[in-house]
């Protein structure tokens, strides 16, 4: 497998049209937004977790189709088939952990599958296990986060933040972007991006306790916009380093001016588990 600073990505080419790319952007939004909101304020809450179930399987066959096109033989199906198990089992009577530790033990069994060529391919068996545990594993987070109390409007909160947050960085280093904030990793990633997300992830919160999470504190609001700010940058720079690995610029075509469903919540897998225990513990201790 490459290393992430050896293979160049398209993206490190100049845009023909920057204008173009924001209003993909901002036309899908339009079309998924109330879509969102009705499956987590109006929908039955098994439509809610069909979508997570079927978002986690499409960014898991996106993330092992990208690996195999670079060359490594990946388990796809098992990969597919073990992580939408694992992804439903936060929400079945089953125990994510077994459900988890079972598909794990499976996958790392897949080494011993005879090879064609004579040689062990325990690259895609890597690949297929931490795609399992990056995608369906943290993504199962959802579910925990709807089941708590005032579950909709934290799921609200944590996408309203987190998707602000990535729109403000996309804005201002497009325009304003003069110091590389990783340019091994992600070449458009900016330092002034990154202060515009953390700044509007803030705002972001403070606005969403104002109009529909009241329940939440003041301070709590603060903490809350700056983590998910900062963990989601995290989160976004780690899917730019494994595409980079493999040289591709986006995991799919699925959602235009985003790419693949995996580069649209790639800084929610992150946000999701740090949100929930936040809840739980941080905010359920105070």
């Amino acid at each position: 497998m490459a290393e992430a600073s050896g293979v160049p990505l398209p993206a490190d080419a100049p845009m023909a049209s920057r204008g173009a790319a924001l209003l993909k952007r901002v036309l899908s939004t339009l079309v998924l937004l109330p879509v969102f909101v009705w499956i987590v304020m109006g929908a039955p809450i098994w439509v809610f977790g069909a979508t997570v179930v079927l978002i986690a399987s499409l960014c898991q066959w996106e993330l092992t189709g990208m690996f195999e096109r670079a060359g490594i033989r990946v388990f796809r199906v098992l990969g597919l088939v073990g992580g939408t198990l694992v992804t439903a089992s936060f929400a079945l009577p089953i125990s994510e952990r077994f459900a988890f530790t079972g598909v794990l033990l499976l996958t790392l069994c897949a080494v011993l599958w005879p090879p064609r060529d004579g040689h062990i391919h325990w690259q895609g068996m890597t690949v297929t296990a931490f795609g399992i545990a990056y995608v369906n594993w943290l993504l199962g987070y959802a579910f925990w986060l709807r089941d708590l109390g005032a579950g909709k409007e934290w799921v609200l909160l944590l996408v309203w933040v987190t998707w602000l947050g990535e729109t403000a960085a996309y804005l201002v280093g497009s325009a304003a972007g003069r110091h590389p904030l990783a340019p091994l990793v992600s070449p458009k990633k900016t330092v002034e991006g990154a202060a515009a997300q953390l700044v509007i992830s803030v705002l972001a919160a403070l606005i969403a306790r104002a109009w529909f999470f009241p329940a939440l504190p003041l301070s709590g609001a603060v903490l809350v916009g700056a983590m998910l700010g900062v963990v989601g940058q995290v989160g976004d720079l780690v899917e730019s380093a494994l595409k980079r690995s493999v040289g591709v610029k986006d995991t799919g075509r699925l959602i235009p001016g985003h790419g693949g469903m995996l580069d649209r919540i790639d800084s929610l897998l992150f946000n999701t588990p740090v949100l929930f225990y936040y809840a739980v513990h941080v905010r359920g201790a105070s």
